[in-house]
C-alpha cells in the first residue's frame, strides 16, 4: 500500500464493549488533533461503557450502531464504510470481537463492515489476563494474523477486575503510532506494531530472564541480612514481558506477590541460590536483573540461633556474595544479546549509575533513587533513568506496571538492533 500521511488519513474506528472503551474518546481526541478524519461505529455493548453522543461530539461524526437503519443501510451503508476508509481500527478489541472476526461473523454493523473490508484493519486486544492467555484467544489472534490484521499491545499492568498482568488496552498514544506505522505500510518493522509474526508479540520466540526481589542472607536460622526491595518492578517488568510474546523466567527472591501469570517462576532466597537458577535458565536473549542482590552474606551462618548476650554483642564477618549482573554480562559464552542491570541509589545516581553501566559491561543500566522519602522500595511508582552507552534518558514518574512496559519496548527495539 502506499504511504498516506495521519494528516490526511480516514480512520474508522470500531468500539467494542469493555472498560477500556473510555480510552477511545482520547483516542479519537488525538487522532482528530493530528488532522484525522474519523468515523465510529459502535457495538451495543459499547454503548454500556460510553455514550453514542461522546464519541460523535468528538469525532464530529454521527456514530453508526444499527446495521438495520432505514436510512444508513438504504446506500449499503456498511459497504460505504468499508470503502471510504484508509484503515480500520478496533479499540478496544475484546476477547468477543476478536473471536467473531476470526470467524467470519457478521451479525453486527461493527463485523459486517469488518467482513466486508478490502482495507487493513489493527486491533488494540482489552481484555482480563486469563481471557488473554487462554488457548481460544491465541488461536484467534494468530488466525488473525495470518488474515493480515495488525495487532498493538496489549499492556500488562492492574486491571478493573482487581487482576495484574498483559490485556490492558495499549495508551491511546501508542496507538496513535501503529496507526502511523500501518498507514505507511510498516508492520514489520515497528515494534509498537505486530503483523504477521510466527509468535505473538515483539518479544515473539525469546527467552527473558528476569530476577526480582530481595535476597536473604542467613546470619542463623531465625536472622538474616536483607534489604527492603518488594519485587513489584521486578515482577511488572517479568508479566509485561510475557504480554510481549516472550518465554519468560523470573528468578525471585521471598516476596509476598503472586507469581506473573504465564512466566516460569523459580523462587530463591540467597544470592548464591539466585546466581545457580540464573545459570540453569540460560541461554537467553535478554536478562535483565531487576533483583536488590545482598552485596554481602555472613562468612559464618550459626546453626542454633544466636542468643543475646548483656556483656558482648556477636561480631559479624562479612564476605561478598558473587556478582550476578557481572557474570551474566562478562560471559563470552552463552551472554544473552541484551543485559540490562538496575542501580538503586541514595545520591549522585547519575554518575554512580553510568559508572555501573561501564564496570559490569551492561547493554542499559535503568537508574532510580532508593532516597528516604523515596517510594521506589515496596511503593506502586517508580521515577527512572535509561542509561546507555550513547547517554541518559529521563523518564517522568510513572507506575511501575507503566515502567515495566516502557522497558520492555525499549528491549524489543534493542534486540532488532542486534538481530
Amino acid at each position: 500500500m502506499s504511504s498516506i500521511p495521519l494528516s490526511r488519513a480516514r480512520i474508522l474506528l470500531i468500539i467494542s464493549g469493555g472498560i477500556a472503551a473510555y480510552k477511545s474518546l482520547e483516542l479519537i481526541r488525538r487522532l482528530k488533533d493530528r488532522g484525522a478524519t474519523v468515523q465510529v461505529v459502535m457495538t451495543s455493548a459499547a454503548r454500556q461503557f460510553i455514550s453514542p453522543l461522546s464519541a460523535a461530539t468528538l469525532s464530529g461524526q454521527p456514530v453508526r450502531d444499527d446495521l438495520f437503519s432505514l436510512t444508513d443501510e438504504a446506500a449499503i451503508g456498511h459497504i460505504e464504510l468499508s470503502r471510504a476508509a484508509d484503515l480500520i481500527v478496533v479499540a478496544p478489541a475484546s476477547a468477543n470481537i476478536l473471536a467473531r472476526m476470526a470467524n467470519g461473523l457478521a451479525d453486527d454493523m461493527a463485523t459486517t463492515v469488518l467482513l466486508a473490508t478490502d482495507k487493513r484493519v489493527l486491533a488494540a486486544p482489552a481484555m482480563n489476563v486469563r481471557m488473554w492467555l487462554h488457548p481460544a484467544t491465541r488461536r484467534n489472534l494468530e488466525r488473525l494474523r495470518d488474515d493480515g490484521v495488525l495487532i498493538v499491545g496489549p499492556d500488562s499492568g492492574p486491571m478493573a477486575c482487581g487482576e495484574f498482568g498483559p490485556g490492558r488496552m495499549a495508551e491511546p498514544p501508542a496507538i496513535v503510532e501503529a496507526i502511523e506505522a500501518a498507514l505507511a505500510g510498516e508492520a514489520a518493522s515497528s515494534p509498537s506494531l505486530q503483523g504477521r509474526p510466527s509468535d505473538s508479540g515483539p518479544l515473539g520466540g525469546r527467552h527473558v530472564i528476569v530476577t526480582s526481589g530481595p535476597t536473604y542472607e542467613p546470619i542463623d536460622p531465625v536472622r538474616f541480612l536483607g534489604n527492603r526491595s518488594s519485587g513489584r518492578q521486578g515482577h511488572a517488568i517479568a508479566q509485561a514481558a510475557v504480554g510481549a510474546g516472550a518465554r519468560v523466567t523470573l528468578v525471585t527472591g521471598p516476596v509476598g506477590l503472586s507469581d506473573p501469570t504465564g512466566a516460569e517462576v523459580v523462587h530463591v532466597g540467597s544470592a548464591r541460590d539466585m546466581r545457580e537458577a540464573v545459570e540453569a535458565a540460560l541461554p537467553a536473549d535478554a536478562f535483565i536483573a531487576a533483583a536488590a542482590v545482598a552485596d554481602w552474606r555472613a562468612e559464618t551462618v550459626a546453626h542454633q540461633k544466636i542468643k543475646k548476650n548483656a556483656k558482648e554483642s556477636p561480631i559479624l564477618t562479612l564476605i561478598e556474595n558473587p556478582d550476578i549482573l557481572a557474570e551474566v554480562a562478562k560471559k563470552t559464552i552463552m551472554r544473552p544479546a541484551v543485559v540490562i542491570g538496575f542501580a538503586a541509589e541514595t545520591e549522585n545516581i547519575t554518575a554512580n549509575a553510568m559508572a555501573k553501566l561501564q564496570r559490569k559491561n551492561c547493554d542499559l543500566i535503568i537508574a532510580n533513587s532508593v532516597a528516604e522519602g523515596s517510594s521506589t522500595f515496596g511503593g506502586e511508582t517508580n521515577q527512572v533513568q535509561v542509561i546507555d552507552a550513547r547517554g541518559v534518558e529521563s523518564w517522568p514518574p510513572m507506575t511501575k506496571a507503566e515502567v515495566a512496559n516502557g522497558i520492555v519496548r525499549r528491549l524489543a527495539v534493542e534486540l532488532a538492533k542486534r538481530q
